[in-house]
């Protein structure tokens, strides 16, 4: 008899905590052993109770551990046997091909069935890759808008310290006096930065920023360290 698939869940949400855990649960060969709604307890659960995959959103703030993609680079760095299914409502290309960077070769989108969480379980326990129907609709328009060609995105120091003080709430005016450059100057890099990420508005800069843990960073080297991560 096959062993089952252990799984540990975890969301900072209950309603989907119970509902992926009761979607896991409809696959015989798959055994929840814990639970977990902010990285703390996820970190904690991993430790007390040996799993195969871990089922994480990547929205969780809150915990010691932060969430997004410093959370699966922490996840992965500690945990490395341990395969890993991400949840999320995000659609951004970008951040999607960030977390295949990270290795993260399962991600189920939220508004998809919830019967995809399983299957994707089901592969990656197997290290196959499983993307749910509306990621890889997302991807795919990486590829196509790229031509094809999906490189790692690389932004120069000058244009991560733009984005860093952009979205730490500073206007494009201010940004520009403080680094003693032209608007036109920083316009130009904050809008390049943008366009290496295939976002198109403000608020998925944010939302990047906000994932990749560059909010708050104090410098550009510590922005370069948290995409690295």
């Amino acid at each position: 008899m096959q062993q089952a698939i252990k799984v540990v869940v975890a969301d900072d949400h209950p309603v989907i905590l119970f509902g992926a855990e009761s979607a896991l649960l409809k696959f015989p060969g798959i055994e929840v052993v814990g639970r977990a709604r902010q990285s703390t307890e996820l970190v904690k659960a991993l430790q007390t109770a040996p799993c195969d995959v871990i089922v994480t959103d990547l929205a969780m703030p809150g915990g010691q551990y932060g969430d997004g993609m410093p959370l699966i680079g922490y996840l992965h760095r500690n945990f490395p046997g341990i395969a890993i299914v991400v949840l999320t409502m995000l659609e951004n290309p970008a951040l999607l091909k960030r977390l295949g960077e990270l290795g993260v070769i399962g991600v189920v989108h939220k508004s998809d069935d919830l019967g995809h969480i399983g299957l994707a379980v089901q592969h990656v326990s197997r290290k196959l890759e499983y993307l749910s129907p509306q990621v890889k609709t997302a991807l795919e328009s990486l590829r196509i808008n790229s031509g094809g060609k999906c490189d790692e995105v690389i932004l120069s120091k000058r244009e991560l310290e733009v984005v860093r003080l952009f979205v730490s709430g500073m206007t494009i005016k201010e940004i520009s006096e403080k680094l003693n450059r032209s608007i036109k100057t920083i316009s130009t890099q904050k809008n390049t930065a943008m366009r290496k990420l295939g976002l198109d508005r403000d608020s998925e800069l944010f939302q990047y920023a906000q994932s990749n843990g560059l909010l708050n960073l104090s410098s550009p080297a510590d922005a370069l360290n948290a995409l690295n991560a």
